[in-house]
């Protein structure tokens, strides 16, 4: 079950992203976080009676489970402004499956604590990893275009490195610090108040407008805040039911749905070495799911 509950975090990480993509075109990555966040708060706000209640932030437990909901507020804030700045500036097919090379980070934070992992899941972690790697760096592959040159577009690769290593810690953190003291859906509401409370607090130091826009945009905020809410719940769950470096990897998969869609919908050119890579990863994910 935590297998399945990764993947559908991949599919709902990925379809939350590429509505980011055109969101963060038309009114910049700092106020579509803002959106993405409050919408999120707000969806879960009413829900969270549904989905478990309130558990540890109102049971007595002081002010602990809050103080560690602030923490992941705050990483999910500075990982999800540069991957959103990313695909404002960058070419999609390549900043999401570089910013969703964060299991690396997870998986030698876990082996540092302790965590043990099966030679097979090794294995298919690293095969992911390297899937997600050539998928980041194929169109840079000389020789392609005929013998030609392949010129490099490095534009949004610092943010989603950025953005990697702010969620390769996040996830370590919730996953072994954070979820047994607050709770998986209650960890999520605070992540989204913490974010929002944050992400409000850089547009007024930055003078910008806070305003939602009429039109489209509204609705990209309502389907950014649905999907990457509801991808935090499902990794948070399958957190509690997997090893952390499993769900995170399997979560980290965001990358290849990204791709996909980038390569259907937005026609971005695919090359044979970043199909090789989305190859890589779903062999990863047969391994892992051994």
């Amino acid at each position: 079950m935590g297998i399945l509950l990764g993947l559908l975090t991949a599919l709902s990480w990925g379809g939350g992203d590429f509505i980011a993509r055109f969101a963060t075109h038309r009114i910049g990555a700092l106020r579509s976080l803002l959106y993405m966040q409050f919408v999120g708060f707000l969806l879960l706000s009413v829900s969270l009676p549904w989905l478990g209640g309130w558990g540890h932030l109102a049971d007595g437990s002081g002010w602990q489970p809050w103080a560690w909901g602030a923490i992941a507020g705050f990483f999910n804030a500075f990982a999800s402004l540069a991957l959103y700045r990313a695909f404002e500036i960058g070419k999609m097919a390549v900043v999401a499956p570089l910013s969703a090379s964060y299991p690396a980070l997870t998986l030698l934070i876990s082996w540092l604590a302790g965590d043990h992992l099966t030679t097979v899941r090794v294995l298919g972690i690293l095969l992911t990893l390297l899937g997600v790697v050539v998928v980041a760096g194929g169109e840079h592959v000389p020789g392609e275009n005929s013998g030609q040159p392949v010129k490099k577009n490095t534009r949004g690769l610092g943010w989603a490195i950025l953005a990697a290593i702010g969620f390769g810690l996040l996830f370590w953190l919730l996953g072994t610090r954070i979820i047994p003291r607050v709770g998986a859906t209650q960890t999520v509401w605070l992540i989204r108040l913490t974010s929002t409370i944050l992400t409000a607090a850089l547009l007024f130091f930055a003078k910008q407008p806070i305003r939602l826009p009429a039109g489209k945009v509204r609705w990209m905020a309502l389907g950014m805040g649905t999907f990457d809410s509801g991808a935090f719940v499902l990794s948070n769950l399958g957190m509690q039911m997997e090893q952390v470096a499993v769900i995170s990897v399997l979560g980290s998969l965001y990358g290849a749905v990204t791709v996909g869609l980038a390569a259907i919908f937005l026609r971005e050119h695919i090359s044979r070495w970043q199909w090789a890579g989305i190859a890589m990863i779903f062999a990863g994910i047969y391994l892992i799911s051994r």
